[in-house]
């Protein structure tokens, strides 16, 4: 699997690791000879002190991709005949869904802008905030049973997440920006 691996010189590049971050890029951080390695919480980001020998940075880069597979194992997958599948379930999905659906498994976990997710399902233009409205509420109902769920971000977008993310212990959603649509 070629994927691409951005390598950003660290600290230097520090705001674009969190750009890339929330794009859910790969990323090898190249720490400078005397800063302190960043704080790496995410299965997409390594670091390699530099200089470092070719081999190093080399061995750095493959064990990223190989976490990347791993990462997507347990993501959404959305066939080209509208087919959801997650976590050993499946769903089939209507045209417009499955365009809306796979605008939001490219960016799983991350905010997709109402736009986008206009755009992705009526790519020759979109017949109205409603239509939106209420595809997303149809697709809602579908995933559900596969322990998926769409989260609106007031102001932003919306956003696909496993059933239960970002909940409490008591399965209550936990305050946050966060807030379910309207059913």
């Amino acid at each position: 699997m070629a994927v691409d691996v951005v390598l950003l010189r660290w600290p230097v590049e520090e705001d674009r690791r969190e750009a890339l971050a929330n794009e859910s890029r790969l990323r090898l951080l190249l720490v400078e000879d005397g800063v302190a390695p960043p704080q790496v919480n995410d299965c997409l980001e390594d670091w390699v002190r530099v200089p470092a020998d070719e081999a190093d940075v080399a061995a750095r880069v493959e064990g990223l991709r190989r976490r990347l597979v791993e990462h997507r194992a347990d993501l959404p997958e959305l066939d080209r005949d509208g087919v959801l599948r997650f976590a050993g379930a499946w769903v089939p999905l209507p045209p417009v869904e499955a365009r809306l659906t796979s605008a939001l498994v490219e960016r799983y976990g991350a905010v997709v802008s109402r736009e986008q997710l206009a755009r992705s399902g009526w790519p020759k233009g979109a017949p109205g905030r409603n239509a939106l409205d209420v595809h997303v509420l149809r697709l809602r109902r579908r995933i559900a049973p596969l322990g998926l769920a769409i989260k609106t971000v007031r102001s932003r977008g919306y956003l696909l997440e496993t059933e239960g993310a970002g909940a409490d212990g008591n399965g209550r959603s936990a305050p946050a920006v966060i807030v379910a649509s309207p059913a």
